[in-house]
C-alpha cells in the first residue's frame, strides 16, 4: 500500500467514526496529534484523537466529510488531505441539549510518516468557528 493509500484509509475511517479500533492499523504505536485548537488542547495522541472524532457522531449523528483535496510528498513522506465537515447537533452530548444547528468547517490533515505508517499528525482547524456555528459557544 503507497503512503497515499494507507492515509486515504485512515482518514476515511477516523472521519467516519471507527475510533481507534478501525485507524491503529495505519498508525505506529503512540503516533503523536497536534492541533492548535482548545477544543483539542489536551489530545495529543492520534488515539485520542479517533476517539475524540468517534464520539463526535453522537451529538452530530449525520456528521460527514466533502473531500477537497488530497496531495502526497513522497520527498517528506507527508500526505495532506482537506476537507470540510458538514452536520447538525440533533444527538445528545455536547454541552447542552440538541441545538438543530448545523455546521459547515474547513479543516486539514497533515500525516508524517515514518516508514509504511503514520508516525505524528497535524490537524489545522479553527474550532472557535466550528463551535460558534453548532451554537456551542
Amino acid at each position: 500500500m503507497t503512503l497515499e493509500q494507507t492515509a486515504r484509509t485512515f482518514f476515511e475511517a477516523c472521519e467516519n467514526g471507527g475510533g481507534w479500533e478501525a485507524c491503529k492499523a495505519f498508525c505506529h504505536d503512540g503516533a503523536s496529534f497536534a492541533c492548535q485548537a482548545d477544543a483539542l488542547a489536551d489530545t495529543t495522541t492520534l488515539h485520542d484523537y479517533a476517539e475524540w472524532m468517534k464520539g463526535l457522531l453522537g451529538p452530530i449523528p449525520d456528521g460527514h466529510y466533502e473531500l477537497t483535496a488530497f496531495a502526497s510528498d513522497a520527498d517528506r513522506g507527508t500526505v495532506v488531505a482537506s476537507a470540510i465537515f458538514h452536520g447538525t447537533q440533533t444527538g445528545a452530548g455536547g454541552p447542552g441539549a440538541p441545538t438543530g444547528k448545523s455546521v459547515a468547517s474547513d479543516y486539514a490533515y497533515v500525516m508524517r510518516f515514518g516508514g509504511d505508517r503514520i508516525a505524528h499528525m497535524t490537524k489545522i482547524w479553527n474550532d472557535v468557528q466550528a463551535l460558534r456555528q453548532l451554537g456551542w459557544t
